[in-house]
């Protein structure tokens, strides 16, 4: 955390369920949280979910606005109501609004009225980023070297490669990501991080954001192109969030322009895919897919997805670490000390990024 000069002592609280409070605010987070000013923790427990603002409840709003009046800076997450312009007109003091994780879908927050009202407003679900992109790395390996089928061959007690020819066969033995073309769908911060991790690899690594700025490219030596370059590539790595626009974006025509050997990652949403369509691309066998994520979750018990040998399966663990759960305080943290210390945050809800008015 970079130390900046804070005009004042800031009062900072933070609005959860008990299993979200004992999950993110470890010592670390706290003592952070509290070199601001002062931290207090208010416990709520209104209906959460990822998409879906909680029902409007009178009692645990007055609650929340009696805990919040005198707030420089207030964190909501799961349990928290929703904060809409009537309850930010009951909260003058306040001028800083951090969702710490929130999928980034602002759920809890009614972005529009905050910047009305001059609120800045962050989310620092980034915190969950850096693991998925370690993930995703992981799995780009895992499929480029067949391993998945490897180990599915191996505990139902086949000898493997007892002679070379069988080695040479197997899709795995041309697996080396050294010098590959990875394409990656979404360049936000799973998609950064990720290329950092690529570095060591000199990959020739495409992407497909056409909401990324141009100077990403040059910043990171990578092509922004289309999303059909980017299914061209050796490795195709899908990052972005589930949203209107992105559900079912990859589907039959997509996965179709897939090259023979070439690995699938998913450690986005599963909606994100037609899973349908990408198990009628994998019983061609010519592909190896890595998932992390699926439609619906859990997988059902008898997708074809459990049984065929060139899939590597995990359940949804790619941003699900210990770590995580305190980092979403610690980023929030550094956005309070940038925003009061008269910088510019990192991590901005703009009015356009909320799906909820």
């Amino acid at each position: 955390m970079t130390i900046y000069n804070l005009p004042r002592p800031l009062r900072v609280g933070f609005a959860s369920n008990a299993d979200t409070f004992a999950r993110m605010a470890d010592a670390e987070a706290i003592e952070a949280l509290s070199s601001l000013g002062s931290f207090e923790h208010h416990l709520c427990d209104e209906p959460s979910s990822w998409d879906e603002a909680p029902p409007e409840n009178s009692g645990a709003i007055d609650k929340l606005v009696a805990f919040a009046e005198k707030l420089d800076a207030l964190l909501v997450c799961h349990g928290s109501p929703r904060l809409n312009g009537a309850i930010l007109d009951r909260l003058p003091n306040l001028k800083f609004i951090a969702e710490v994780e929130g999928d980034r879908f602002s759920q809890r927050i009614d972005v529009n009225a905050a910047a009305e009202r001059g609120v800045t407003v962050v989310d620092t679900t980034n915190g969950s980023s850096y693991p998925v992109a370690e993930w995703a790395l992981a799995m780009a390996m895992i499929g480029l070297r067949n391993a998945g089928a490897l180990f599915r061959r191996m505990i139902d007690g086949e000898v493997l490669f007892q002679q070379w020819a069988e080695r040479v066969a197997d899709p795995g033995f041309n697996g080396e990501l050294t010098g590959r073309s990875v394409g990656l769908i979404g360049a936000g911060y799973i998609g950064r991080r990720l290329i950092e991790l690529l570095q060591p690899f000199q990959a020739d690594i495409y992407a497909f954001d056409p909401y990324a700025p141009r100077v990403l490219a040059d910043i990171y030596d990578i092509t922004l192109t289309s999303l059909e370059q980017v299914m061209a590539c050796d490795v195709v790595i899908s990052l972005v969030p589930l949203t209107p626009e992105t559900k079912g974006m990859i589907g039959e025509k997509e996965l179709n322009l897939l090259r023979p050997r070439s690995v699938f990652v998913n450690v986005s949403r599963g909606a994100v895919v037609d899973q349908a369509a990408l198990i009628r691309r994998l019983v061609r066998g010519d592909v190896v897919a890595s998932l992390d994520v699926f439609d619906p979750e859990p997988l059902e018990a008898d997708s074809p997805l459990r049984t065929m040998h060139n899939v590597f399966l995990t359940p949804h663990i790619a941003g699900v670490t210990a770590p995580c759960g305190p980092r979403f305080l610690t980023l929030a943290t550094d956005e309070i000390a940038r925003k009061f210390a008269g910088h510019r945050t990192r991590h901005d809800l703009v009015p356009r990024a909320g799906v909820k008015s």
